[in-house]
């Protein structure tokens, strides 16, 4: 066989495509709507609804606009929560503002450390590449977020609100990311040239002390303590005042963060299940909580993640949304478009596959807010509140088949006590050290 394609090859080609009739009909209705268009199942809006066995009570829509804090939004509504409880508010939003500020904060101070860590590691290696392609991004994990609340606590969205920058990070993004790339560079070439890593660590004092100031400038500062106030279902007013963020979280959150964990799904060889695993150089808080997951069989995930909510709390979960999303109805299931006969072949990689080939992995965070059980007490479909607004999907609502959770979940968050002494020994145990490459240290965006 040739090597190259000829034009035999292309005349051999275009008599097979026009002699099948499907192959017209289906390049006409393409090339004039789209494939999504084309390709749209109606069954399956018909079999995946909108209506759940178990659903629980939540807080108005969020909307992340156009940044990449997901992770953030979805812990969040997580937490609101607790604050809806025990204040009896209708809904409630804490600050996306806040957590970003420092999320940024200390991203930039954990990436110069890197950098001061890898002095001696060749300016064109992988290492060095992987942590230059994004040192400021908006991405995050859940053990991330613990690490800033940790640190920093929490406040409502009233006392730091979001910023014509925060609901729209690109633009400080680049100039973060410029800057940082810039003082690695400066880093670097001073060490070069004799400078002692004391001396470097002074220098860096002032070089996040310039990252401190255009967050400021570009988020606002965010507040010391601030006022509560706000009325209960009953339409009482409440007030208090002077509250710090670490006081407002022990009091109208109180959440042990240390309680919850990530269970992830990675069915490829090199990761084994029931083993714990981090990754190297995927952080924020440098001193705080590092990131770790134990995986498992996809069953465990959704049997950890339907205890939780039967006990009426919601579940922050990863997943790689993009797939198969019928963004209209709001539907995330593997038959949403009829791509196989559209196209004339299958789709057949399987997770594990998808996972190697760089064809899928972890891109968007959401919160399990319900699930179908049928007769037998087994899942068909979840609901997922997003952070997209109230215009996708149903009312700013997603709901996931049963079969897509099996190909296309990787992360839940839950609490300990719902889980197996084999599952949380296999936490504890020593992790695993992932490449700061590998798809499970993917960033939810």
């Amino acid at each position: 066989m040739n090597q190259s394609v000829s034009s035999e090859d292309i005349l051999h080609f275009e008599e097979l495509f026009d002699a099948d009739r499907a192959n017209l009909v289906a390049m006409h209705a393409v090339t004039a709507n789209g494939v999504h268009a084309a390709a749209k199942d109606i069954q399956t809006r018909r079999e995946v609804t909108h209506d759940f066995s178990i659903s629980l009570e939540h807080g108005k829509i969020t909307n992340q606009k156009k940044s990449g804090r997901c992770w953030m939004f979805a812990a969040l509504n997580v937490l609101r929560a607790q604050v809806m409880k025990k204040t009896g508010m209708e809904t409630f939003e804490l600050s996306q503002n806040y957590t970003l500020f420092y999320d940024k904060l200390e991203k930039a101070n954990y990436f110069l450390e890197s950098i001061l860590s890898t002095l001696d590691t060749p300016t064109d290696s992988r290492l060095i590449a992987h942590l230059l392609s994004a040192p400021e991004n908006d991405g995050g994990q859940w053990d991330m977020l613990c690490a800033i609340i940790d640190k920093y606590g929490l406040v409502p969205k009233s006392a730091m609100p979001e910023s014509e920058v925060s609901s729209n990070t690109r633009e400080l993004g680049e100039y973060l990311t410029e800057k940082l790339r810039e003082f690695a560079c400066v880093l670097r070439r001073e060490y070069g040239k004799g400078v002692s890593v004391q001396e470097l660590r002074k220098m860096k004092f002032s070089m996040m002390e310039v990252i401190y100031n255009m967050l400021c400038i570009g988020l606002g500062k965010p507040p010391k303590t601030f006022d509560l106030e706000y009325r209960d279902k009953e339409k009482n007013f409440h007030r208090e005042r002077n509250l710090t963020p670490k006081a407002f979280y022990e009091k109208y959150i109180g959440v042990d963060l240390k309680d919850y964990i990530s269970l992830i799904n990675a069915p490829t060889v090199d990761k084994p299940y029931y083993r714990s695993y981090s990754v190297e150089y995927l952080g924020n808080v440098l001193e705080g909580r590092p990131v770790r997951y134990v995986n498992l069989p996809i069953g465990e995930l959704k049997k950890a993640a339907i205890a939780q909510l039967k006990d009426g709390e919601p579940v922050w979960f990863g997943c790689d949304v993009g797939q198969r999303m019928e963004r209209e109805a709001g539907i995330l299931d593997l038959d949403t478009y009829g791509l196989g006969q559209l196209f004339g072949t299958s789709f057949s990689m399987s997770k594990a596959e998808r996972l190697d080939y760089g064809q899928s992995l972890m891109t968007h965070a959401m919160v399990f807010q319900g699930v179908n059980l049928d007769e037998n007490g087994a899942p068909n479909r979840w609901q997922v509140e997003n952070s997209w607004g109230d215009e996708s999907g149903k009312e700013g609502y997603l709901v996931m088949s049963d079969r897509w959770f099996d190909e296309y979940m990787y992360q839940v968050v839950v609490n300990k006590k719902y889980l197996s002494k084999e599952i949380l020994d296999a936490y504890e145990s020593e992790p695993i050290l992932l490449k700061p490459w590998d798809p499970m240290g993917s960033l939810a965006l």
